[in-house]
């Protein structure tokens, strides 16, 4: 099992603080400086406007072939659910540039707290996941409705990769277990924040938290009894306020070795991770 570790989104403005990794970067060159601590990104700017052609070019180029993109959808199609022919063209083309580079990953679907398992909903996924045929998709289904061994037989039958997450303890979202409906894993780590989960009022006071060594030990324990199963595991770390991601990586790293579970590391070169 090749392991890709990485984190949501590359352009946090709060590693320039002393000692983070783009202290002294200049904004345009914070992905030239992620790739060589990282090897894969979850791309979050799709999510609110689909990328160009060219713009993946220059992801491609900053991160000189080094750094594998999951690109997250459009908000057109899991939050408004309402994408059209045009959408769906441009979100299967623009990424063109990393397919042939042969850095290209999962696409995400993030869909809302607020998509239930209703007869609607399950429609809409199906149709999505055929548009979607001959790509790997990454589902993320935050409703505990869907968190079942029939949904999950069922997204294996259309090679949808179940999203296994890791939410606060908050209730009424799924259980934080790695779960494989494809030889591709796909694991997002939310932190365990509960106090800000529902409250918060941006992502980064949600995601405002610093796993300890024991839950990274307790994610490697999980990671380890799967990876017979799949070919491929892509991790994303969602805590990156205030650095929280650039601490929990090399905890996980060195868990996940200890088990037997190889993870390249990124030889930065100059400049250390913290």
């Amino acid at each position: 099992m090749r392991v890709w570790i990485g984190c949501g989104g590359y352009t946090n403005d709060d590693w320039t603080a002393p000692g983070l990794i783009y202290e002294g970067v200049k904004k345009d060159a914070y992905l030239e400086t992620y790739a060589h601590f990282f090897d894969a990104v979850e791309l979050n700017s799709s999510f609110y406007a689909i990328p160009g052609i060219k713009a993946f070019e220059g992801m491609l180029r900053k991160s000189g072939g080094r750094t594998r993109f999951a690109v997250k959808l459009n908000k057109v199609f899991t939050h408004d659910r309402a994408p059209s022919d045009a959408d769906f063209d441009r979100m299967l083309q623009s990424p063109e540039p990393l397919r042939e580079a042969g850095v290209m990953g999962p696409y995400l679907a993030q869909f809302p707290y607020s998509f239930h398992r209703t007869a609607d909903n399950r429609k809409y996924l199906l149709a999505l996941a055929e548009r979607f045929a001959g790509h790997e998709l990454a589902v993320e289904l935050r409703h505990a409705s869907w968190d079942k061994p029939e949904v999950r037989e069922g997204m294996a039958e259309y090679g949808l990769i179940w999203v296994s997450p890791d939410y606060p303890p908050v209730g009424g979202m799924p259980e934080p277990q790695v779960h494989v409906t494809t030889d591709v894993g796909y694991l997002r780590l939310h932190g365990r924040n509960k106090g800000s989960w529902w409250e918060g009022q941006s992502a980064s006071e949600r995601h405002d938290y610093l796993y300890t060594r024991a839950e990274m030990d307790e994610w490697a324990e999980k990671i380890a009894l799967v990876a017979d199963d799949l070919s491929e595991l892509y991790v994303f770390f969602e805590n990156t306020t205030k650095g929280h991601a650039l601490k929990n990586i090399p905890m996980l790293r060195e868990a996940l070795n200890a088990r037997g579970v190889p993870v390249q590391t990124p030889q930065p070169g100059e400049g250390r991770l913290l």
